[in-house]
């Protein structure tokens, strides 16, 4: 066995199996596996084994079809085939005109990564899976791409094509331990030795806590059991002359796939469990739970139901085993966060049928320090201090129960709420809040009319647009009041404190005390990577000088990763997280400096307090800092509040403004008003696949800085010209808003891809923005949105419609 190579992967199923083989194909031959029993003896060899090209993200459809890509390649190889049935098609059932019409719109955005699904009416379902009834059935959405493969197999010929390359496995060797040390290199103990290395992976699936634990983390992962049978052969596909199409169905919870001459047909059951909460035996390998079909019944039943043939078939076999979760569904590839040269592959629920794509992109991230796509939908640092494993089960239960009911837009499920609130919490629950979630925080989304007002699901506008544009109004014409929290935010203090930021920023760093800033940090490929505010706050009796550098509340682990990453040694630099201590109350409207000036000592006058100034003071008598910044457009304040006082300066606010029309609005109306001033979201419109001046950010970029991160790269980018442009478009409907991921088309051919899309209540707009491909991007052209389906004429504007010369924000 090595004693040194470059990369340890530790785990021998799918995950592990696809990185070693990714990172090999990508030069680096010099790369060990460990494997604690056998290949795919842990959940990878029970599995279902589906492999569709359905995605709710062009990231996720991105990955899935470098998998179909990557297994028909190995299907075709002479020297170590695997058996894979592709293109057997697939099918996902809808008995609701909700249901369809989020398939539209994954066919829209699904048509912009080159991927067509159909969308097909019952009757067409039955004529291509003879099996199914169509009583209550609608219609489905069609993956012609969609099949099965053999999980051996494939496990075996990436490892077979990856030792050929260079790469090393070793069965039957448990991992023991993990040291890292003080540069960051790791020696992985295992039970015949050890091996040191650069880079470690944990990609050992179930037991993935179990490697956690040895590296001072706990990965927000739980099990669920899982259970499917295999039936007799069924007459009637042998009679149909085609294999059976695969079948997900949410009106029964249930799936099938052909499996010889039967079928193989598998469970979501509400009555579900999960699974290994309390540890896992060492004894359990390529094991599988007791059967339990008793818990499937009700299922059952409407999968007799909908597939009759089902009723009078035998079964061969039970298979009930583990597969892992996460909070949201979504794996977890990436970077360990907190951790520097560890990554991991893990929570994968669908592995078999991602794990190509989820080894390529995490390969190219090890390899080249990014991946071609934005991979934050399956970054393991999107979560943060609240994911516990216990949330994860809870929401792993609820995931489980709706496994193939996807998400509507504005629709929160019940599961893990509250995970982070605030002292205000309660006070504006009692206001009529209705709340959204951002990174676990409660966040008021907006004020309810009444009690029992509950917005219908729908990928239309919904019954809060009117409750949405009377707060807009309010802000505009008086005064509002929110409660941002979670808003990250990092206290930089040291002497190099500029130089270090002048370092990870584009472009110019405001240094001046009482002074804000908005900065872009860039990758080494030149590519967007973060966005910050850089307030520079005074020495005074609450502190030394020091810098405020604020970012979105998702960003809380990347970025302090990101910047943690590039100190320089003997730099004098402190980073300190302020992010779960403060919450920020935005002060917004005409009406702002008034307010402000009746419950804060001090001059708040324009001229005292110009636009991009910062200053601590009381209000009320709570301790805070006020920036004059504003997301909204108008007269604006950021008010950052101590968790502890932030009761006291809401109450203030709130007795301040009873004679200017103060009125609390929620995150709705700031998004609204966002998209109307052209300001930009975080992973949304700004992603790692596009450069700042792609992104239109150029005016944020300072060439003539002596160096920054990316900035050869940048240069490179600037030279080859941009190949898309971020545009503001105007769409021609006002029934229902552009979806992030639709495409634009230009014809037939899809010219862009909607980022962002609201309505702007003070422009009478329904507004969207957009990567669109270079030639189609100039102001006054126009494109066709494919929403949901329909195609719908939309013109491309100048950026920021209201206000565009920013004078409301600067009076």
């Amino acid at each position: 066995m090595k004693s040194r190579t470059k990369v340890v992967v530790i785990g021998g199923g799918i995950a592990g199996c696809s990185t070693l083989y990714h990172l090999t194909q990508m030069g680096w031959s010099d790369v060990v596996l460990v494997e604690r029993d056998e290949l795919t003896s842990g959940t990878t060899w029970h599995s279902a084994a589906q492999v569709t090209n359905f995605g709710m993200t062009q990231t996720m459809v991105g990955l899935k079809s470098h998998s179909i890509a990557l297994y028909k390649k190995l299907r075709d190889d002479p020297e170590y085939p695997v058996g894979y049935h592709h293109g057997d098609g697939g099918i996902r059932l809808a008995n609701t005109e909700e249901q369809m019409q989020g398939y539209r719109h994954f066919a829209s955005m699904a048509r912009g990564m080159g991927v067509e699904y159909e969308v097909i009416d019952a009757e067409e379902c039955a004529r291509r899976h003879p099996l199914i009834s169509t009583k209550n059935l609608l219609g489905g959405l069609w993956d012609g791409q969609d099949g099965d493969i053999d999980p051996a197999q494939l496990c075996q010929a990436l490892a077979f094509h990856a030792r050929k390359a260079g790469a090393q496995v070793y069965r039957n060797t448990p991992v023991t331990g993990l040291t890292q040390h003080k540069d960051d290199t790791w020696t992985v103990h295992t039970e015949h030795g050890d091996i040191d290395c650069d880079i470690v992976v944990n990609a050992s699936g179930y037991r993935v806590n179990e490697i956690g634990a040895m590296m001072g983390v706990q990965h927000p992962v739980a099990s669920m059991e899982h259970q499917y049978f295999v039936t007799e052969d069924i007459p009637a596909i042998a009679e149909a002359g085609h294999r059976m199409p695969l079948l997900r169905c949410p009106i029964s919870d249930y799936y099938s796939r052909q499996e010889k001459g039967g079928l193989l047909v598998g469970f979501y059951e509400q009555d579900c469990k999960t699974w290994g909460m309390d540890g896992i035996s060492p004894s359990f390998s390529n094991d599988l739970c007791p059967d339990d079909l008793e818990r499937v019944m009700d299922v059952l039943e409407g999968a007799f139901e909908r597939m009759p043939a089902l009723a009078e078939v035998g079964i061969k076999r039970v298979v009930n085993g583990p597969i892992t979760y996460t909070i949201d569904g979504a794996p977890l590839v990436g970077p360990i966060p907190g951790k520097r040269n560890a990554y991991c592959i893990i929570g994968l629920r669908a592995g078999l049928g991602e794990g190509g794509g989820h080894g390529w992109l995490l390969a190219q991230q090890i390899v080249h320090g990014e991946a071609c796509f934005d991979t934050w939908v399956i970054d393991p640092r999107r979560f943060t201090g609240h994911a516990t494993v216990e949330l994860t089960a809870l929401k792993a239960i609820e995931d489980y129960q709706n496994e193939f009911r996807f998400h509507f837009p504005h629709e929160h499920r019940p599961a893990g709420r509250n995970a982070k609130t605030t002292p205000l919490t309660p006070t504006l629950a009692a206001e009529g809040a209705e709340f959204t979630v951002v990174n676990g925080w409660e966040r008021v989304d907006y004020i309810k009319p009444s009690p029992d007002f509950h917005p219908s699901l729908s990928f239309n506008f919904d019954e809060a647009f009117d409750v949405v544009a009377a707060e807009v109004a309010n802000v505009a014409a008086n005064v509002g009041l929110a409660e941002v929290n979670g808003f990250n935010r990092i206290e930089i203090t040291g002497e190099d404190r500029h130089a270090f930021l002048d370092r990870m920023i584009c472009g110019t760093v405001t240094k001046r005390d009482g002074r804000v800033g908005l900065g872009y940090l860039l990758n080494e490929q030149g590519c967007v990577k973060a966005e910050a505010t850089v307030a520079n706050l005074p020495a005074s009796v609450r502190g030394p000088g020091r810098v405020w550098y604020g970012s979105a509340a998702a960003s809380e682990y990347h970025d302090m990763d990101w910047l943690t990453a590039h100190l320089d040694p003997g730099e004098d630099v402190q980073l300190r997280s302020l992010t779960n201590d403060h919450t920020i109350l935005v002060l917004a409207g005409p009406n702002a400096r008034a307010v402000l000036s009746d419950c804060a000592r001090g001059d708040w006058s324009a001229a005292a307090f110009p636009w991009l100034s910062v200053r601590e003071c009381c209000i009320g008598f709570a301790p805070a800092v006020v920036m004059g910044v504003s997301f909204s457009g108008e007269l604006a304040y950021e008010i950052h509040v101590p968790n502890a006082s932030v009761c006291a300066a809401y109450l203030a606010l709130r007795e301040a403004g009873k004679t200017y029309g103060l009125k609390l609005f929620g995150a709705r109306a700031i998004d609204s008003m966002r998209m109307e001033k052209g300001f930009l979201q975080w992973k949304a419109d700004l992603i790692t696949e596009f450069d700042p001046f792609e992104t239109d950010l150029s005016r944020f970029v300072k060439l003539d800085k002596q160096d920054f991160i990316g900035k050869a790269a940048l240069l490179k980018r600037q030279a080859a010209g941009p190949q898309s442009k971020l545009v503001t478009l105007k769409i021609e409907t006002n029934h229902a808003p552009a979806h992030p991921g639709s495409s634009l088309m230009r014809g037939n051919t899809v010219v862009g891809t909607i980022t962002s899309g609201d309505y702007g209540h003070r422009v009478g707009m329904n507004l969207a923005y957009a990567f669109v491909k270079s030639e189609f991007a100039a102001v006054g052209s126009s494109l066709q949105l494919d929403l949901c389906g329909e195609h719908i004429d939309a013109h491309i504007i100048e950026p920021s419609p209201f206000d565009p010369r920013f004078e409301r924000m600067r009076t």
